[in-house]
């Protein structure tokens, strides 16, 4: 069954940022991944308004999503928006389907 990274982002340094987000499209289509949105706007409909990048990725299963995550080729490119705090990520790899049926 699908899964879904859902990812929330402040940048702070968009120069350091790109470099990361140059590299991420290729590393997430070798894994499968699907991009459904990725920095469009938003409007946040509660909780705190830190965030100000949204994205929402679909994998084929929640164990491909999270190899991609764990994967070398993804934290190498993850090191340039975590070195320095070029920004601020909060990720979170999520399955499809309602668990609580």
């Amino acid at each position: 069954m699908p899964a879904y990274w859902l990812a929330r982002a402040k940048i702070n340094d968009p120069v350091e940022y790109k470099k990361y987000t140059n590299l991420v499209p290729a590393i997430i289509q070798k894994y499968g991944g699907k991009v459904l949105a990725r920095g469009g706007d938003f409007e946040i409909m509660e909780g705190p308004e830190h965030f100000e990048r949204f994205v929402v990725i679909e994998f084929p299963d929640l164990a491909t999503g999270t190899a991609c995550f764990k994967s070398d080729e993804y934290n190498e490119a993850a090191a340039f928006r975590r070195a320095n705090g070029a920004g601020e990520v909060q990720t979170v790899v999520v399955e499809s389907g309602d668990a609580t049926k």
